[in-house]
């Protein structure tokens, strides 16, 4: 059975069990890293030398990086639309995923962090406006996507959907006043609809 080790708060170990759970993959999930500890081991950090989660354990095969492990998972365990093997559509699915990563994830750390994981008193009003700001442009780039389209790729749910999907949780569950993209609340809508996401993705914002 293949291991996650990642505490299930963790909107990147989110992504992997949300991928695991679409694709029918057993998975075991252990709790590390947070309140939990464990990541700062000699083991772990033999493991990962980045010291962070999640790690997936897949045999002797360990691997780490979120985003590289739902395209492993994808790649080695998926059927249908989750195993791309047009090489234009893995790389149009690599952009959205590299995307969130490098564009839109700051914006929605910044404010999930002074929103969630920041007592009411400290938190800081310019960092969370600007947050909402910037990410309220981002978002508007995926509606635009989504105007001709279910889902990032077309009219099939994939990977590509899965770390913008996560975000996209947390975009609509936090307690602020953000534009109307419809284009992305149709989207969203969709996923809410996959027992998987639910089950993995919308959990209390801790």
């Amino acid at each position: 059975m293949i291991k996650v080790l990642g505490r299930n708060n963790s909107v990147n170990v989110q992504k992997v069990m949300w991928c695991a759970a679409e694709l029918g993959v057993a998975v075991e999930r252990v709790d590390i890293g947070g309140a939990f500890g464990g990541n700062h081991t000699d083991e772990f950090t033999a493991m990962n030398p980045n010291r962070s989660i999640p790690v997936l354990i897949d045999g002797d095969f360990v691997l780490w990086e979120s985003n590289a492990i739902v395209r492993y998972l994808c790649a080695e365990y998926g059927h249908d639309y989750w195993n791309l093997q047009s090489t234009q559509e893995a790389g149009l699915a690599e952009q959205w995923m590299d995307w969130y990563l490098t564009t839109l994830h700051p914006p929605m750390r910044a404010l999930f962090w002074q929103l969630i994981r920041t007592a009411p008193a400290a938190r800081e009003q310019d960092i969370i406006n600007k947050a909402i700001l910037d990410g309220a442009k981002l978002w508007e780039i995926l509606d635009h996507h989504l105007a001709t389209r279910d889902f990032i790729l077309g009219d099939q749910v994939s990977m590509a959907d899965i770390p913008l999907g996560c975000a996209a949780y947390r975009w609509h569950a936090m307690d602020f006043k953000r534009p109307d993209l419809p284009h992305l609340k149709a989207w969203w809508d969709r996923l809410v609809d996959r027992p998987a996401y639910r089950e993995h993705v919308m959990i209390p914002l801790t």
